[in-house]
């Protein structure tokens, strides 16, 4: 993969303007290098499908309902071609639950046939014995099962009634099959964020591997965000925990910003998003990042003239976000250089300017931008809400929890199909 020149005309999100760009940077740190993006993302996410029979509160993609204009067989097996000849190492699939449009492994034995590995994300639902054994024989596929809670109480407070068992059964399923490596993903919160040795212990017990994610205020996760985000107590606990445990835990870069705390941690470190990242929606828009998922980010769609890498190489977006950041707060920090000043979307959905401090920044900048912020009303909301039920209101700190409504579908909007209204139509676990 080679290094992406920036336009002359493009500016920076971050600051400045494209054209006073430094030069590429001479050969040393990989981050570096990936700054100015690559003429191919290393991985992408792929949703595949709104559709969902779960209506877990943070969702980044308020997912639920399917869209009706959503990527046909074809159009994919057209995109995945399109991976291919940008030699693409694997694409992360999710949604909504990826495994419930009738497609979807057809689509993985195609991606599979074509030299693209696939990584999909699933709570589970259909991980019966007979597909953990399919996925033992399959080739260039990985499996992730969500789970955020190392017991049935936390899990389910965010994901729904019943996912916690869904969940350990579905490992159970791949663990009989002798399906290992698969990998835990838990999205980390200030009530799971006690749980870090269970969770160890339970990828342990099945031959799995742990990955940590962040929960950004994205999709449904805006509304709950202030009620789940960890505390700065925790913050600092879980940067030691993962010094401790790193070589052996994934991350995916959630955890940047935290290494102002001193030493850097395993990973790349820097925000891919339009670099070396992208995310590709069911209906075929493309976004700078998975968990930014908003017109502002917005980079073009696949069914435009020059499909996906017309998006990806000349985008005026990524163009921009390829600028590396020399100007704002940040940059003024003595640990710039290791947390790069945190999460783009983080920042954008919680009301601060994109060249500011990361809202978690761990050396306190981010609670004082919040402070300092515009009024609450002016606050970003993320785009498009396919969610089954009505927004439950964030709770006030204290409060007990509540129980999940996870039936309800808005009487004004009719099922486009039958998997609109129950993704699982006709299934029987």
């Amino acid at each position: 993969m080679t290094i992406l020149e920036s336009r002359p005309n493009a500016r920076s999100a971050f600051g400045a303007p494209a054209g006073t760009a430094a030069a590429p940077p001479k050969p040393g740190r990989l981050v570096d290098l990936f700054e100015y993006g690559l003429d191919s993302p290393i991985c992408l996410t792929w949703e595949l499908t709104y559709a969902c029979n779960l209506s877990c509160v943070h969702c980044l993609s308020s997912s639920g309902r399917r869209d009706p204009r959503e990527l046909t067989t074809d159009e994919c097996k057209a995109v995945i071609d399109e991976l291919e000849r940008m030699q693409v190492f694997y694409v992360n699939i999710g949604g909504g639950e990826p495994t419930v449009r009738p497609d979807f492994w057809e689509l993985v034995d195609y991606a599979s046939e074509h030299h693209v590995g696939v990584k999909f994300s699933t709570n589970g639902v259909k991980i019966t014995p007979e597909v953990a054994q399919r996925l033992v024989d399959s080739d260039y596929v990985d499996v992730q099962i969500s789970l955020d809670g190392a017991t049935a109480e936390v899990n389910d407070h965010v994901r729904g009634p019943g996912s916690y068992d869904t969940a350990m059964r579905a490992m159970q399923n791949l663990f009989d099959a002798g399906f290992e490596n698969f990998k835990i993903s838990v999205v980390c919160t200030r009530q799971n964020l006690p749980q870090l040795d269970e969770f160890k212990a339970i990828a342990d017990k099945y031959k799995a591997q742990l990955r940590l994610t962040r929960l950004r205020p994205s999709g449904r996760g805006a509304d709950v965000w202030e009620e789940l985000h960890p505390l700065a107590s925790q913050q600092r606990g879980l940067y030691d925990w993962l010094v401790a445990h790193g070589d052996n835990v994934l991350t995916g870069d959630s955890f940047f910003h935290l290494s102002a705390y001193g030493e850097a941690l395993p990973g790349l470190n820097l925000c891919g998003a339009g670099r070396v990242v992208c995310l590709i929606d069911p209906v075929g828009d493309v976004y700078a990042c998975p968990f930014a998922i908003h017109d502002d980010f917005l980079a073009g769609n696949v069914r435009s003239e020059g499909g996906f890498q017309q998006v990806w190489r000349h985008s005026d977006l990524f163009q921009k976000l390829r600028t590396p950041q020399t100007g704002g707060a940040c940059t003024s920090c003595g640990f710039f250089d290791t947390c790069r000043g945190g999460c783009m979307a983080a920042k954008f959905f919680t009301g601060l300017p994109l060249d500011g401090p990361d809202p978690e920044c761990v050396r306190g900048f981010g609670e004082d931008a919040l402070t300092k912020r515009k009024e609450v009303d002016s606050i970003p909301k993320p785009d498009g809400d396919h969610s089954h039920r009505i927004p439950r209101e964030p709770r006030s700190a204290g409060s007990r929890p509540v129980s999940l409504t996870l039936s309800l579908r808005r009487p004004e909007s009719p099922p486009v199909s039958a998997c609109e209204d129950n993704p699982l139509a006709g299934f029987r676990p």
